[in-house]
């Protein structure tokens, strides 16, 4: 773990550096800004644990995906879907019901939507051999269109002034903050407790234990006789699951309505994939790594406000530490070229 941060540390320098060389601000008002907003302020605290909560479900899940070498970059419109699942109960199927009952088929209405998007590249994959990476990846994008359509069209409120939001969630549809913070804390509290049990899943099930072995070698799980298909399912519904649980605390816990794609995420499901590989595919281990790119994710909008710097400014910084801890663990590798029956 410790690695790998001080990697991503050392990654961030060259970048704010790289901005500073286009931009002309200088690195240290940069570093500043950055770290003031998201660590400097009980304000910057609440709002960097904000948006560390829907990076933890998403990168939970994306480790067990690619911890068994199946490789999910929908978690995007897999949380999106779920947000779409909780407001379609909170609107349409029982926005009456008591507050306990209603978050309660909120969620697990969120993580069966997440879970069915998941299913799509699963399915494609195990009967017509199709990529998994681009299927879910494509997905997104019909998600993102799918959310826009329901906004600007059928479920459009009629009283937000012609603004693409949906009707706002009444109260029993709200999930509890924390005094007067944008945390919701019962998502945080489900978040933790899931990190712990995937944990335990991965480390001391027999799922797990599958899970490790397509991981290492799915030819030799295939001659062991595990089945294959039966845990590509089982991993897919469970990241999508986990996706969609975030998407159902961004629209019941901090906006109260759908809104437009991206308004509910700008981007929670791909920087979670960053996270996830931060983090060693290691569920407890994503939780501090996802408080570390929560707080960029504050830090970016407050560069945006005070420095002027675009919005893609972080993008930037996150994409180098993808590329650079991706790297240095490929460069843990040790290659041997045989020549004859001797190793050179």
């Amino acid at each position: 773990m410790s690695k790998n941060i001080w990697v991503s540390f050392s990654v961030i320098v060259p970048g704010v550096l790289a901005i500073y060389l286009i931009s002309g601000v200088r690195p240290d008002i940069i570093f500043k800004s950055i770290i003031v907003s998201a660590f400097g302020s009980i304000y910057g605290i609440t709002e960097t644990l904000t948006k560390s909560i829907p990076l933890m479900l998403c990168g939970i899940g994306l480790s067990a995906a690619f911890k068994s070498s199946i490789w999910n970059i929908g978690a995007e419109g897999q949380l999106l879907m779920g947000a779409v699942g909780a407001t379609w109960i909170a609107l349409y199927v029982i926005p009456n019901a008591p507050r306990l009952i209603l978050l309660t088929v909120m969620f697990l209405s969120g993580a069966i939507f997440g879970a069915l998007w998941a299913f799509v590249p699963a399915i494609l994959k195990i009967k017509f051999n199709l990529n998994e990476i681009i299927i879910s990846l494509m997905m997104n994008y019909i998600a993102i269109e799918f959310v826009n359509y329901l906004v600007y069209g059928p479920w459009r409120s009629p009283f937000e002034w012609g603004f693409p939001y949906s009707t706002k969630f009444p109260l029993n549809a709200q999930i509890p903050r924390f005094l007067d913070t944008r945390i919701h804390y019962p998502t945080l509290l489900l978040a933790l407790f899931l990190a712990v049990f995937v944990h335990i899943l991965l480390k001391r099930s027999k799922l797990g234990y599958e899970i490790k072995v397509i991981g290492e070698n799915m030819e030799a799980a295939k001659y062991a006789g595990l089945n294959i298909s039966r845990i590509i399912v089982v991993i897919l519904l469970l990241s999508g699951g986990l996706a969609g649980l975030a998407g159902v605390g961004e629209v019941a816990g901090i906006h109260h309505r759908l809104r437009v794609a991206s308004g509910i995420s700008p981007g929670y499901g791909y920087t979670a994939i960053i996270v996830a590989w931060l983090g060693k595919l290691n569920p407890l281990l994503i939780i501090p790594v996802s408080l570390l790119f929560g707080g960029l994710l504050v830090g970016g909008d407050s560069i945006q406000v005070s420095l002027g710097l675009p919005g893609a400014t972080i993008n930037f910084i996150n994409g180098l530490v993808l590329i650079f801890v991706m790297a240095q663990g490929f460069s843990n590798n040790r290659i041997f070229i045989k020549k004859g029956r001797n190793r050179v």
